[in-house]
């Protein structure tokens, strides 16, 4: 008797990570997404790596230190012992979004250095949680009589004089009239770990899309989809970039589900004139 065997491939086991939100691991999921530029990355050993800096800093605390020391040592040994910092000269290198060489080099952008600093966090048993702050990612942890913020870029502690300054430049630069707009604490809200992912990915897809990088892109694409199924926005841009591939079907299939699902909007019209475009050419 022949047997085979069909190995997961890394989207398979993308998706077994992220099937559920209760047993989402932010860390494994965010490693994996190295796959797709580098297939022979192994995961665990990545994860593994990080139990090693946990294992470091937990020697240094005492049994009953207090949360306010936790978090002051963790930053410590995160910004300078470690050295992780912003890769502020090749912000828009993809390798500042993959794990594995955030870690080789000590350095990122900021949603891929909080994930690193959220895991040793969380390990301290600190509550620490994720930011999705307009334009810069954030991390945040609750204290019984306050609560911190931190730029993982940088390693600054922002008090709230600091956070509505930014809120502010990003609504100007944004033309959005303060007035108008929630209060701060409302762009302060801990971000899902599903959340988190996705913003990683949309960080590559965008340099991608810069880049006319489209099999890369699509690559990224598929991720998305897996993750967040109803996403119909991305449907469609997977289905324009697999069009500049010469993938006439697939493109038409993903096309055609977005306006099925979210085609209402305001470039209907010109996905609908695509289509039939990619039909014709598809005999």
């Amino acid at each position: 008797m022949n047997l085979s065997f069909k190995l997961p491939t890394p989207l398979d086991y993308f998706g077994a990570l992220v099937q559920s939100d209760a047993q989402f691991h932010l860390l494994e999921v965010a490693v994996c997404l190295g796959q797709d530029d580098y297939p022979r990355l192994d995961v665990q050993q990545v994860l593994a790596e990080v139990d090693v800096l946990l294992a470091r800093l937990r020697q240094r605390l005492p049994a009953d230190a207090p949360a306010m020391h936790k978090l002051r040592l963790l930053n410590h040994f995160f910004f300078h012992d470690l050295h992780f910092c912003g890769n502020l000269n090749h912000y828009h290198d993809p390798d500042n979004s993959y794990l594995h060489r955030v870690l080789e080099r000590r350095c990122g952008i900021p949603v891929s250095l909080a994930v690193l600093w959220l895991e040793l966090a969380q390990g301290l048993g600190l509550p620490a949680h994720g930011v999705g702050f307009p334009g810069h990612f954030l991390v945040k942890v609750n204290l019984p009589h306050a609560q911190v913020v931190i730029d993982p870029f940088s390693g600054q502690s922002l008090s709230r004089e600091e956070l509505q300054a930014r809120l502010e430049a990003w609504r100007s630069s944004h033309a959005l009239p303060g007035a108008s707009e929630l209060p701060l604490g409302h762009y302060l809200q801990a971000m899902p770990a599903r959340e988190i992912i996705a913003r990683m990915l949309r960080n590559l897809k965008e340099i991608h899309r810069t880049q006319q990088d489209w099999s890369r892109l699509v690559a990224v694409e598929d991720r998305l989809l897996v993750l967040l199924p109803q996403a119909w926005g991305e449907y469609r841009d997977r289905g324009l970039a697999q069009a500049e591939l010469g993938q006439f079907g697939p493109a038409v299939r993903d096309l055609e589900t977005y306006l099925g699902q979210a085609g209402q909007g305001e470039d209907a019209q010109a996905i609908t004139e695509r289509v039939v475009r990619l039909r014709r050419a598809l005999g």
